[in-house]
């Protein structure tokens, strides 16, 4: 039913006004469909007695206009009264109670207050789901700003154990909380990961293979190699890591450095991307990411992009 917080809007008033009389062959009955509607003696009692005493000093239209007038004027407070009255009148479909002279006029009008009534409703139901639309939006965007807000917050706590890692001075240490630090920032980014793992024989040739983690971008499964020595990165040290992808079919190779890579370091691993995809990045450039609040995901695509077409493993960050 529509929605009529204070008041009949015009035309439905004076569609009402012509309906109802129509719908009652006497001023007794139409004082009965009010009253069948919840309307008390406050709203009906001095028409009821004008009625009684004198049945020809007023008409049933001046008996409804005043009645819904007086229902207008209660506004909210009289809400129930009308849209029960509204409810009746849309809902009537027995015109045999009507006079022969007004019974075809009585179907006319209620199919047009019909009509009225659905037409607001559908600009009612229109405004609603505009309304569930627009705050179904907000909402979405404040989830949206929290959940950057609490990336940025995860961001600046990588930031700030990455830049306290400069600090430490023992190797063991500052090697395992490289490992810890690169793998939050693997989860700030949604990155799938696996912590670092060791790799045993079974014929008793102890351990085989020492993994620093992997992760999986875009569907391809990447092994991570983190490292920060005293010099820079050499041959040797990329070599190792380079074996554990070519025993993977498939997998790719990521090496993180806080150091630099020497040439034949680089060379080695241009020579291997006729085989396998490996990109080498600097512990300075993941820095100089997290300053910038660039994504880590976007970075490494470019880094594998660099590799794949310009042959290039070792292209700088924003190069």
């Amino acid at each position: 039913m529509v929605d009529i917080t204070y008041h009949y809007p015009p035309e439905l008033f004076q569609l009402l006004v012509d309906t109802i009389p129509r719908l009652c062959r006497s001023k007794r009955a139409l004082i009965l469909f009010f009253r069948g509607a919840g309307l008390t003696d406050r709203h009906t009692s001095d028409l009821e007695q004008k009625v009684i005493q004198d049945k020809d000093s007023i008409n049933k239209y001046e008996i409804v206009r005043v009645i819904l007038q007086r229902l207008n004027e209660f506004g909210e407070h009289a809400l129930r009264e009308r849209r029960e009255i509204l409810k009746r009148v849309v809902e009537f479909d027995d015109f045999s109670s009507c006079w022969d002279n007004d019974r075809l006029e009585a179907k006319g009008l209620v199919s047009e207050i019909r009509k009225v009534v659905n037409i607001k409703d559908s600009f009612t139901r229109m405004r609603q789901e505009r309304g569930a639309e627009s705050k179904k939006h907000i909402e979405i965007k404040r989830e949206e700003m929290s959940r950057i807000q609490e990336k940025k917050k995860k961001i600046e706590s990588v930031k700030g154990e990455l830049n306290a890692l400069f600090g430490m001075t023992d190797p063991h240490k500052r090697g395992t909380a490289l490992e810890k630090v690169l793998n939050d920032l693997f989860r700030v980014h949604d990155i799938s990961i696996r912590e670092s793992f060791r790799r045993v024989s079974d014929k008793g040739h102890g351990v085989v293979e020492q993994i620093d983690g992997v992760i999986e971008i875009d569907g391809e499964i990447y092994l991570v190699e983190m490292k920060w020595l005293s010099s820079n990165v050499g041959k040797g040290d990329v070599s190792n890591h380079l074996v554990n992808i070519f025993n993977r079919r498939s997998g790719r190779g990521i090496f993180i450095s806080a150091t630099d890579y020497t040439d034949p370091a680089i060379q080695v691993c241009e020579e291997s991307l006729s085989q396998v995809v490996v990109i080498l990045c600097k512990l300075q450039e993941i820095v100089m990411l997290l300053d910038k609040e660039d994504d880590f995901v976007e970075f490494i695509r470019a880094k594998v992009r660099a590799s794949i077409v310009d042959k290039n493993p070792y292209k700088a960050y924003m190069q």
